[in-house]
């Protein structure tokens, strides 16, 4: 069995102001970040630091297109650490960074993949409460001139620290914040159902699932679309913990057929993995009602106070309170699409889904897709 292993250092600091004092930040620091979040929060700060602002480079999520124009802007200045302060794109590239040569080409890095060795300290600032990717050492990039998405993964890749700001969140739009917590809860199930789920995973799956589903109930019951703030601490550490499981016990099947309507559509990632979250839940407690899928019910039906048999539907219908769900065809998917994007899944998702509570077909996947339509 994989060991259970935290890597990176885990820190909260009250805000962004007392992190740079603590940490020294200077002038041997690169900031990369989005302009939104530096304009407001530390450029008054005055720290002396290199600034990359992301969106500069492109929109979306990080491409090697992206990467590469970064690296030439970056040739020449000098720093040892890099300080990511975003979402999923920022960290993303920050982790490229880390372990990137001042010559390099992201192609370079894939070719070299199993022997990447770290260039710079990271320390990674979370702005969303979703990816959980601070813990992880892990990043997806389109890789444009392959025309397919790939991961670059290596243990050089992980943070130094993972630095936990609340007040980070504060100005995420509601639906960014609706996506992410989404995001989250899902890797907080998808984690725990893993066969390759463990004791101390399932401990961080569990913690997540209790401050997700007990915030959510909060704020939905307080009604108003910044009643989520109050929690934003709590949803930072339920996305940590969930991503320190499913950087142990991986993701699965929600996730796989998630990655299709994100990439052809466009549809926001913890949007799409709402999407099919339920459909495929219910598949699992079609084809197997008896076994891990019982803990689970178990578990959020003390937290939802339902009984079991009542525990998952109850859960579909929170998270339709704090985001409206739509069939597929409601965001442009077409029947025709349905057929290819479960053979695409089958054929380029098998990582995940090998981390499936119960084995899916084919024909599983495509039902599950028309459910949802």
């Amino acid at each position: 069995m994989k060991a259970f292993k935290i890597v990176p250092s885990i820190a909260e600091y009250v805000d962004f102001r007392t992190l740079a004092k603590e940490l020294s930040l200077g002038a041997k620091d690169l900031i990369l970040t989005n302009e939104y979040i530096y304009n407001p929060t530390i450029a008054a700060l005055n720290l002396g630091c290199h600034t990359c602002f992301q969106e500069k480079f492109g929109g979306g999520e990080p491409t090697d297109v992206m990467v590469d124009a970064i690296l030439d802007d970056l040739r020449g200045k000098e720093f040892d650490r890099i300080i990511a302060v975003g979402g999923g794109t920022v960290i993303d590239i920050a982790k490229v960074l880390t372990v990137a040569k001042s010559t390099d080409r992201v192609d370079d890095l894939y070719d070299r993949m199993a022997n990447l060795e770290k260039e710079h300290e990271l320390i990674i600032v979370p702005t969303t409460c979703g990816t959980g990717s601070e813990v992880t050492n892990i990043s997806i990039i389109n890789r444009t001139t392959k025309g397919v998405k790939v991961g670059l993964v290596s243990p050089a890749m992980f943070a130094d620290e993972a630095a936990l700001v609340p007040g980070m969140l504060l100005s995420l739009p509601y639906p960014v914040f609706a996506t992410s917590s989404i995001d989250a809860m899902v890797h907080a199930v998808e984690s725990y159902l893993s066969p390759n789920a463990c004791a101390l995973s399932e401990l961080f799956s569990e913690k997540a699932l209790h401050l997700i589903l007990s915030c959510w109930k909060d704020a939905v019951a307080s009604g108003g679309k910044d009643a989520w703030k109050k929690h934003a601490l709590e949803f930072l550490r339920a996305s940590n913990y969930a991503g320190i499981a499913f950087g142990h016990a991986g993701c699965a099947a929600v996730h796989a057929m998630a990655y299709p309507l994100g990439g052809v559509h466009h549809i926001p990632h913890g949007q799409a993995n709402q999407l099919m979250f339920a459909d495929v839940m219910r598949k699992y407690q079609e084809k197997k009602p008896i076994g891990k899928l019982n803990q689970l019910e178990e578990l959020l039906s003390a937290e939802l106070d339902v009984e079991p048999v009542f525990a998952l539907e109850n859960l579909y219908e929170l998270m339709d309170e704090v985001l409206k769900k739509d069939p597929l065809h409601e965001h442009g998917v077409t029947a025709d699409e349905l057929p290819v994007f479960a053979k695409n899944v089958i054929e380029t998702q098998q990582r995940l889904l090998g981390n499936n509570y119960v084995e899916l077909s084919e024909d599983d996947l495509l039902d599950i897709y028309r459910k949802a339509f």
